[in-house]
């Protein structure tokens, strides 16, 4: 099938006299969960990460995708049709401006590009040229619609601050910078800034539309009427103006002599393209709702606290179930992945998972986003390691949690309990840091990996990523990566802190708790220092702990999280449970 379509793609490439064409894993939100009607690079190569790209020349094609994903697109791929890159080592513009013909006219749609990423292309010598109506999308016959569920109000309870109160400070960064309006255009951003929730793409509670914050704290709102019920208007209020999405267009042209903030990063490149078209000054900047968004306020946080500890329940006993299942067999990576689901919606305020579960039992373990599928299911044998990476939407927070353990009833091989023992190191180096504000997220990854450096070993991709409340369970603008932005980190944000290894074809481990950033109160302090709240409350595998790699402090810290995970989850659990929770949290 995917022969029949790349031949179409090339015959409308050359009916389009274009010598080229990219296809990005993206919507028209530039975000990492896409509806159904957005899945254009699965549809043409068969790979179906949530990052990734292609480039389709009249004679060969390529699928770009990172290090989490570059064994999954290996086996999603015919490799006679498509040559498989690694996204930093051999980088899009650079393999096209090395294969393709000398001018060649390469299309893109503006619509799924950012002018960041865009720029990249026409850096690299690359004539890209823009395209009003994407070929894929009258190829592609039995598209899905796009979604159409309604926004619905996210009440105050959980929100904590109101949308008035959010505008005015938007407002107030825009008047400041002498702006006039900014476009946002990522539906987690409108989902904070209105206070509302939708169920348009998968894991991730957001309605998609796009909106114009103005200086003077109105928003144009454009989203298919049928998704504002009465209820949610009433609930935006006069200062919020409805619009259907085809009015776009005209809204952004008549703002001629304007000066308009544009995310060149998160924003499509049609935005400011069309902007500058009818004569407003585009200017750069970060969406401006993304700072105060991951800064969760009093409110979020606490909600994050009773989501972890509702999580917790659920995984807590997952893990008890694992205790026995491990070592007895007959169980699938499908089938505890359900079983972890059905313990979860047993949770108060279960809305869905938060991505899809990572059920990787061996070998599979060291695919990083593995997914299983009915066609890669395999049985979770005994004696050996098992990786599972979840999390959960609650109304009050977002979980993500990765636990890796060891299926026995053997004792586990000295070489996996080392290595697992060394990345707990690293968790521990993170979750134990105190730094001063200022610092960010980039300065902070070799602390997770030191402890695998020193013996040559490391893994392929950051080590946190941010998380929102009860919206993405990746959110920005911090992460801890060495290939973040240097955006510093600030009280209030959570992220994850997820160390690992994984070692080809045999198993993989990651250990993922959630963290908050919080004020450090240091005697003597010259200036304010920051520090990390530990937010997942789940046991790691005793088993696969090497005391003796550990340093006292390391123990101490064990020890004190294993205490309060008993103190805090164990009176929530029924008799076996909560036993079987004591033994696995005895001091090390």
């Amino acid at each position: 099938m995917t022969v029949s379509r790349l031949t179409a793609l090339r015959a409308e490439l050359a009916r389009l006299g274009l010598d080229g064409f990219i296809v990005p894993r993206a919507d028209e939100h530039l975000g990492e969960y896409v509806p159904a009607s957005a899945e254009r690079l699965a549809w043409l190569s068969g790979f179906t990460g949530s990052a990734g790209l292609a480039a389709v020349l009249p004679e060969r094609a390529a699928v770009f995708t990172d290090g989490r994903y570059i064994l999954q697109v290996g086996q999603e791929t015919d490799p006679a049709l498509w040559e498989r890159r690694h996204i930093t080592d051999d980088p899009p513009p650079a393999w096209l401006a090395a294969h393709a013909s000398p001018g060649a006219r390469i299309g893109y749609d503006p619509m799924l590009i950012s002018e960041e990423a865009l720029a990249r292309f026409t850096d690299a010598g690359l004539a890209m040229v823009p395209i009003a109506a994407n070929p894929i999308n009258a190829l592609w016959t039995d598209r899905p619609p796009p979604p159409m569920a309604p926004a619905v109000p996210h009440d105050l309870a959980y929100a904590g601050r109101g949308s008035a109160e959010k505008r005015a400070e938007i407002a107030a960064k825009l008047r400041e910078a002498r702006q006039d309006a900014a476009v946002i255009t990522d539906p987690a951003s409108i989902a904070w800034l209105l206070n509302i929730r939708g169920d348009d793409v998968p894991f991730t509670p957001v309605a998609l539309g796009f909106a114009l914050v103005h200086a003077d704290a109105r928003v144009d709102l454009f989203m298919a009427p049928e998704k504002l019920p009465p209820q949610t208007r009433a609930w935006l209020g006069n200062a919020v103006a409805t619009h259907d999405r085809a009015e776009l267009a005209d809204a952004l042209g008549a703002l001629t002599g304007s000066r308009v903030r544009v995310d060149r990063a998160g924003s499509p490149a049609w935005f400011a393209q069309t902007l500058r078209a009818a004569g407003a000054e585009v200017v750069a900047g970060s969406d401006p709702c993304l700072l105060p968004k991951a800064c969760k306020n009093p409110t979020e946080q606490q909600g994050a606290r009773a989501a972890h500890a509702r999580d917790a329940v659920a995984l807590c006993r997952f893990l008890h179930f694992m205790a026995g299942a491990g070592p007895a067999g007959g169980e699938t990576e499908r089938s505890v992945a359900e079983r972890l689901l059905v313990f979860r919606r047993e949770q108060e305020g279960f809305r869905g998972e938060s991505f899809p579960a990572i059920s990787g039992a061996g070998e599979h373990g060291a695919i990083i986003h593995y997914r299983v599928t009915e066609a890669t299911d395999r049985p979770i044998r005994p004696d050996e390691v098992y990786l599972v990476d979840s999390g959960a939407q609650f109304p009050d927070g977002t979980t993500d949690v990765t636990r890796t353990i060891w299926t026995g009833p053997l004792k586990p091989p000295e070489e996996v309990g080392d290595r697992y023992t060394l990345v707990l190191k690293g968790h521990i180096a993170i979750a134990t840091l105190v730094f001063p504000e200022g610092v960010a997220g980039q300065h902070l990854d070799a602390f997770a990996r030191r402890a695998l450096w020193q013996v040559g070993l490391d893994y392929d991709h950051g080590t946190g990523h941010g998380v929102g409340s009860y919206l993405s369970v990746h959110e920005g603008p911090a992460r801890l990566s060495r290939a973040g932005h240097p955006v510093a980190l600030a009280a209030g944000m959570i992220l994850s802190n997820e160390p690992g290894f994984y070692q080809a074809g045999a198993y993989g481990i990651r250990i993922e708790n959630l963290l908050m950033v919080q004020p450090a109160e240091l005697a003597g302090a010259a200036r304010p220092f920051l520090r990390f709240e530990t937010l997942t409350l789940a046991p790691f595998d005793r088993r696969l702990i090497a005391p003796g790699l550990l340093v006292p402090e390391e123990i101490a810290w064990v020890d004190a999280y294993h205490a309060r995970v008993l103190a805090e989850i164990a009176p929530r659990l029924d008799e076996p449970a909560a036993a079987w929770l004591a033994h696995a949290c005895a001091p090390l």
